[in-house]
């Protein structure tokens, strides 16, 4: 078997968060969400004052190169690059716009930007927040025009206390006012979906190289039904444009009010929405829930750095 994540994980399965992380402020209580476990409230740091909107945005799209290749499949891009005649300085730059070049949008639509911000997210918050490595690599999927695409936005793996590991992850992200509900209803039936389906679409892609090399066997293993002690976990990151004030008396005041707002989007839900999440799901249920003000625009700066 392929070593596992776990305490003693080999470094270049996990990708560099340190730096996005930095300007991420996050909790985990309820936030009177059903399941009733501890979830995560996030938001964009502060410093003092100030949102450190532009630097996040800045270190989410430098994970770009990680999302798109596994450190090795990297590696073999700029070796060729290099072979080419370039410089070390110009085959880095060259690789990085090759990597740029798969956020490109194919048909205009504003979503598909939207989209792609949700999973960079999903992608980071799994590994920084879960420990779980990539399992599946999703970004050639939404590239290629001949691929059926993976129905989850993300799928994750770690070995934790003699256990296999699956996180099953989606991301939504809404940028209109007032939608937090529709938001969170979408999330609940696009993974509970995705729980009923992943098995049959993984088996698409446990053969080609979607698949981080170092956990071939674990895919594999777990297709057959021969991988031990498997438990699925699923993640669902929801990214909505808030409307309500925050008191700007000082940088814990800030946070204070963005997580009890957070709370307050929770207590409002009818709690029959929940009803869709199977009782054996809820100790394997997890909400991420980013509030941001005015959203479009960081959507908006996200997709012109991005060169789009």
């Amino acid at each position: 078997m392929s070593t596992a994540p776990g305490s003693d994980d080999p470094k270049d399965m996990f990708t560099c968060t340190k730096m996005l992380m930095q300007h991420v402020y996050y909790v985990q209580q309820s936030f009177n969400l059903l399941p009733d476990k501890h979830h995560y409230g996030t938001c964009i740091n502060y410093i003092d004052l100030q949102e450190s909107r532009d630097e996040f945005c800045e270190e989410l799209i430098n994970t770009v190169p990680d999302w798109v290749y596994a450190q090795k499949t990297a590696g073999s891009v700029l070796d060729r690059l290099l072979q080419d005649g370039r410089s070390n300085m110009n085959a880095q730059a060259a690789l990085l716009q090759h990597c740029m070049s798969k956020f490109r949008d194919r048909d205009g639509r504003d979503l598909f930007v939207q989209g792609q911000f949700g999973e960079l997210l999903l992608f980071n918050f799994l590994q920084s927040l879960f420990k779980a490595v990539p399992l599946l690599r999703k970004m050639p999927l939404t590239t290629s025009s001949t691929m059926e695409r993976f129905g989850a936005d993300a799928i994750h793996y770690k070995r934790e206390n003699g256990k296999n590991l699956i996180f099953l992850g989606e991301a939504k992200t809404y940028t209109s006012n007032y939608k937090f509900k529709p938001a969170l209803q979408e999330a609940l039936d696009s993974i509970i979906n995705t729980y009923k389906k992943h098995r049959k679409e993984l088996k698409l892609y446990v053969y080609d190289n979607f698949i981080q090399e170092q956990l071939q066997d674990i895919a594999q293993q777990y297709i057959n039904g021969t991988l031990p002690d498997t438990e699925v976990h699923l993640v669902s990151i929801i990214a909505y444009n808030e409307t309500k004030g925050v008191m700007k008396q000082s940088e814990q005041q800030i946070k204070k009010d963005i997580i009890a707002i957070i709370e307050e989007r929770g207590k409002e839900l009818e709690r029959e929405i929940f009803d869709i999440i199977p009782p054996e799901l809820h100790p394997r249920f997890n909400y991420i829930i980013l509030p941001v003000w005015k959203l479009n625009e960081l959507i908006e700066s996200f997709q012109k750095k991005l060169g789009k």
